[in-house]
């Protein structure tokens, strides 16, 4: 594995598990010292010793304790690098709009997008002392698409985090601060396998629409987190980068063999 990241530190929000998990140990793997967040304990402190890393336990909807974990990172590497800001929720209760609780609604965007807010809110100015940075959001497909099997609060809360990271991106580039959307298409996650689970008839629906004829391995949208935070993404920022398997691209997709 190359070293494109060597001596740089990360920051990863729901590193605990699925895409965080996975995006970790991509980045140590090329270099990087890599702080964990999330509010599991067991699992986050699992990570941070597989990557040699830390973990901080923290609420990313909460201001004090989303300053607070940025302090901790730069207080025991130094610098801040990278921040992933991963950590998101997508409950069955969010579904139409006509069935989805203002509660749903609430607590969906707070975790999804509020938290993003906050995050680029926190870590942007560590990256302006240093004159360099790259934050990437997690977005999703579904931010550019509609979908007649609706998650309406998921939704809007990954378009809100599309439309901000594009801002931050036009924002901060004149001050070496790169912010990139990433937008995965569906992943092979505890999540997502827990969501399908629950309503095979969605799972099919779904899957019809994706060309490659299969969800993402959390690997693979980890590698396109490394590509952003690397200097080989050195002149994309602003960017909605997809990693979905076509299916934002398709209007008809392939026949099995």
């Amino acid at each position: 594995m190359s070293q494109r990241l060597e001596g740089r530190v990360a920051v990863i929000t729901g590193g605990g598990s699925g895409i965080g998990a996975a995006t970790a140990l991509r980045l140590a793997s090329e270099g990087a010292k890599v702080v964990i967040v999330d509010t599991n304990s067991t699992s986050g402190e699992v990570i941070a010793s597989q990557v040699g890393g830390i973990f901080v336990k923290a609420d990313v909807t909460d201001s004090d304790q989303v300053e607070n974990m940025y302090r901790v990172a730069f207080d025991t590497y130094g610098r801040i690098d990278i921040a992933f800001n991963n950590a998101g929720i997508s409950p069955p209760t969010d579904d139409s709009i006509l069935t989805t609780g203002l509660d749903v609604w609430e607590q969906v965007n707070r975790v999804n997008l509020m938290s993003v807010f906050l995050c680029c809110k926190h870590v942007i100015p560590y990256m302006q002392k240093a004159g360099k940075g790259s934050i990437i959001n997690t977005a999703s497909f579904v931010a550019s698409m509609g979908s007649a099997t609706s998650q309406i609060a998921y939704t809007a809360s990954k378009g809100g985090v599309l439309a901000m990271s594009r801002e931050l991106g036009v924002q901060f580039a004149r001050e070496g601060i790169r912010v990139n959307a990433l937008s995965p298409g569906p992943v092979n996650t505890p999540l997502l396998q827990e969501l399908f689970a629950k309503d095979a008839e969605r799972a099919a629906r779904r899957m019809v629409h994706i060309p490659m004829g299969r969800f993402a391995d959390a690997t693979e949208i980890a590698a396109a987190v490394a590509f952003l935070a690397s200097d080989d993404s050195s002149f994309i920022t602003a960017s909605n980068f997809l990693v979905d398997g076509g299916i934002s691209a398709a209007y008809v997709t392939p026949l099995d063999n």
